[in-house]
């Protein structure tokens, strides 16, 4: 070696340094994940409390689907007698319990987002609840009481968290 610092049998191969770990990692991620993992958090509960509130929906269905197409008076009464205690479940007893005949159905369709129940298939469904012998098609009535379990709005459901 010489003590010339220009001379080229000085030149050495350049050090690198040692490769970034990916752990731990930098205190940014960190903060990133628990903000993931208490929103994912914040969604379940969320998903759960939806889930156990509209139970009474799927018990409904259920019996609904117990019913079958029928076409028989009986059959009705029972849809009739579904979509009233479901509504009684979702809206407050005083504004359902009372209602009858048309302002049932004006309810249902107001409720449902829908005027099936005084225009379409189902605004027999009074006549039927009380024993008339069916004139329209029951699977129709059927399939719009189905509809409105599904659609409905409860009381409730509109308001913020």
């Amino acid at each position: 070696m010489t003590a010339d610092p220009a001379d080229l049998s000085n030149l050495r191969d350049i050090v690198l340094p040692p490769p970034i770990s990916f752990w731990p990692p930098a205190p940014g991620w960190w903060i990133i994940g628990a903000a993931l993992l208490g929103a994912a958090l914040i969604l379940l509960i969320k998903a759960l409390i939806r889930y156990r509130r509209n139970t009474y929906r799927r018990q409904a269905l259920r019996e609904l689907d117990a019913i079958g197409p029928s076409q028989n008076a009986a059959a009705a009464q029972r849809i009739s007698a579904v979509l009233k205690r479901t509504a009684l479940v979702a809206f407050p007893r005083r504004d359902v319990a009372r209602l009858s005949g048309a302002s049932w159905l004006a309810f249902l369709d107001r409720t449902g987002g829908t005027n099936a129940f005084s225009n379409g298939p189902a605004r027999i469904l009074p006549a039927l609840a009380l024993g008339a012998e069916p004139t329209a098609d029951c699977e129709a009535i059927l399939h719009e009481a189905k509809r409105w379990i599904r659609r409905h709005r409860a009381a409730g459901e509109n308001e913020p968290c």
